[in-house]
């Protein structure tokens, strides 16, 4: 006789999440290159981000220049939909590269600012990542002016104007 209380099919344990699908190809892609790094995952509203550091400050420096970081961002994000079949939309930092470029956007968005106040009609930056160019979108509306995204594909790029 069997048990009513039982289930008649075994529920699907949960597999690994983005976070861990991740850290794990990108641990292999470190030992691969016999580079050492500590790996950091967080969730802020709903996206994965994870960031690598190591102990000496060089230790990193090839793979944190600003394309090695998208390239490697993109190929941790085909890791993660061959595992999951869902689009990945995690962001990756190593040895504080998104600060870095962050504050590299800020000097563009300053710049573009004082040509407009100095009597340019808008200032277009350069081609940059959707990641990116929300983050310019924020600092303009912060600073009082608007901003709009144009062009397509590797060309699309932030056009800033007065609010």
């Amino acid at each position: 006789m069997t048990d009513i209380t039982e289930p008649l099919i075994d529920e699907p344990t949960a597999g690994p999440d983005e976070g861990d699908i991740a850290a794990d190809y990108l641990e292999e892609l470190l030992d691969l290159a016999d580079l050492d790094g500590d790996i950091e995952i967080a969730t802020r509203a709903g996206r994965v981000y994870l960031s690598i550091e190591a102990d000496e400050a060089d230790a990193l420096r090839t793979l944190s220049k600003p394309d090695t970081v998208s390239a490697l961002q993109e190929l941790t994000r085909l890791a993660v939909h061959a595992r999951t079949g869902e689009f990945s939309r995690l962001i990756l930092d190593i040895a504080g590269s998104r600060d870095a470029r962050a504050e590299e956007l800020q000097r563009l968005v300053d710049r573009a600012v004082e040509r407009i106040e100095a009597g340019a009609s808008s200032a277009a930056l350069p081609p940059m990542s959707s990641y990116e160019r929300k983050l310019v979108h924020d600092l303009v509306g912060e600073r009082g002016f608007t901003s709009e995204s144009e062009g397509e594909g590797a060309e699309r790029h932030t056009v800033i104007r007065r609010g």
